[in-house]
């Protein structure tokens, strides 16, 4: 049983409102979890929190739509929730007699599985018993986003699934694919096969590369979608393009293919910008992408592009823009992008520089990712043993105690997307090296935009160390940061 200063301790993002009451919900054999008739989306959600039940517990809850099975000791998910509560937010109710949570759409009822999930033990319990609380949750921003580099060292299918697993338990809702670069082609064009047969075979410092199939692609896509992240694809243009030029002559202003490349040095690489060639690779690339990803972006990349001419650079994001569009998509690009004339609609990514303000001066909204605060492949401190340090070293309180709305001049909430937390993988080779950069602050990026504005870093604190063995339990190969006093 969880004591009201542990139940609230163990909940990240913190709720928009929490209420707790004396007593507490025990699951029993008998439990049922009533799932909304004839909604095939609801019933999974449902079949979820049976699973994070069953964890725990032992005992699977019995999912049902019959209205029949209704009474005390069940849990109800029902979509009859306060349009207010826009399309992710819930409301949670949990008594001594029953756990009702309500949604507006399916993605609150999702989050709203996850909190039931952190209020639960940690461990394997023979009683399992949730506080009585009144939960009301809605999210600050709408872009929460992780950003994941499988250029330059390459993450199969189930690598990938595991970080849509642990990102959507803290209600980040954006998986961003850095799905090319120098190093590095990663998704499977069809009608420009050598991408992936030649530009796919290498990654940093060697050892192999890989690809997704449009076939494992859409696994990933169709994963996330049960989990309520939307796969935004990176196709980085104009420079950044070292595998696509390797893999294709015609797409080089010498006509000659370099040589693969598995360094990390970067700004060598350039398009042919004034080749006609080049926006017919882009189209069908695009068309093909486009095709594979129902959801609304494209990220057209757009940084570090030192090889291009300025005048070349400001015509091909204008261009590349318009064929995005055209196949029905967004673009979002690096802050860089604002150099260039934007399109209307188009998103602008802040990760250095002033780029950010030549967007948002052309009425851009823009994606906080600042590289000293929140760039999660760069060191904890000097000791850490994989990351980068050119932007920061970023221990964890500097991860998460700063304020989005108030961080970069000349931006106010109202210009601000929401945040994304990226992490670019030239040092880091397994899923233990992702989890150990990206855990736990990733945590605090998650609540920062999640959570209203004005939380605690004090506060937050005491929760993260509470969380620990949440984290332990979920088998995270985190970080323990001397910030944080963890609980043993």
């Amino acid at each position: 049983m969880h004591n009201p200063q542990d139940c609230f301790a163990c909940l990240i993002p913190k709720p928009t409102s929490f209420f707790q009451s004396p007593g507490a919900f025990t699951i029993s054999s008998g439990t049922i979890i009533l799932s909304q008739k004839d909604n095939q989306e609801v019933k999974s959600i449902a079949d979820l929190l049976a699973a994070y039940l069953q964890e725990v517990g032992g005992d699977k809850p019995l999912v049902s739509d019959d209205n029949a099975d209704q009474g005390t000791g069940n849990i109800e998910l029902t979509l009859n929730g306060d349009p207010g509560l826009g399309e992710e937010g819930y409301d949670l109710s949990i008594t001594t007699d029953s756990i009702v949570l309500r949604a507006g759409c399916p993605a609150g009822l999702f989050y709203g599985i996850q909190t039931l999930r952190q209020l639960l033990p940690a461990h394997p319990s023979a009683a399992v018993s949730l506080p009585a609380v009144s939960i009301r949750d809605i999210p600050r921003f709408e872009w929460r986003g992780a950003m994941l580099d499988v250029a330059r060292h390459f993450f199969g299918v189930q690598d990938v699934k595991r970080y849509i697993d642990l990102i959507s338990h803290y209600k980040m809702n954006r998986l961003h694919l850095h799905l090319s670069d120098d190093q590095g082609w990663r998704i499977e064009i069809k009608s420009w096969p050598r991408l992936t047969q030649v530009g796919g075979r290498t990654q940093v410092g060697g050892s192999g590369g890989g690809y997704y199939t449009q076939e494992q692609y859409k696994e990933i896509v169709e994963y996330a979608r049960s989990h309520y992240v939307m796969i935004v694809p990176e196709i980085d243009t104009p420079g950044h393009t070292n595998a696509a030029l390797a893999s294709y002559a015609e797409l080089n202003s010498s006509e000659e293919a370099p040589a693969l490349y598995e360094g990390t040095e970067v700004g060598f690489s350039s398009l042919w910008i004034n080749s006609e060639i080049t926006y017919q690779f882009l189209d069908d690339v695009i068309r093909e992408l486009a095709a594979l990803t129902p959801t609304p972006y494209i990220h057209i990349g757009g940084d570090e592009a030192r090889s291009t001419p300025e005048a070349d650079y400001k015509k091909f994001i204008k261009r590349f823009q318009e064929i995005v569009f055209s196949h029905g998509k967004t673009p979002v690009g690096w802050n860089e992008i604002g150099e260039a004339e934007l399109l209307p609609g188009t998103i602008a990514q802040q990760w250095v520089g002033a780029g950010y303000q030549g967007a948002k001066g052309q009425g851009a909204k823009i994606i906080l990712s600042p590289a000293n605060k929140i760039y999660l492949d760069m060191k904890y401190d000097a000791s850490t043993p994989i990351g980068l340090d050119w932007a920061a070293l970023i221990p964890v309180k500097d991860a998460y105690d700063w304020e989005p709305a108030s961080y970069m001049d000349g931006l106010e909430e109202d210009d601000i997307l929401g945040l994304e937390a990226p992490l670019w993988t030239e040092t880091v080779v397994t899923m233990k090296d992702i989890e150990y950069l990206a855990f736990p602050r990733l945590l605090g990026v998650a609540e920062l935009a999640w959570s209203p504005k004005g939380q605690s870093w004090e506060e937050y604190r005491q929760r993260l160390a509470a969380h620990g063995k949440r984290m332990e339990a979920m088998g995270i190969n985190f970080y323990k940061s001397p910030d944080v006093d963890w609980e043993s």
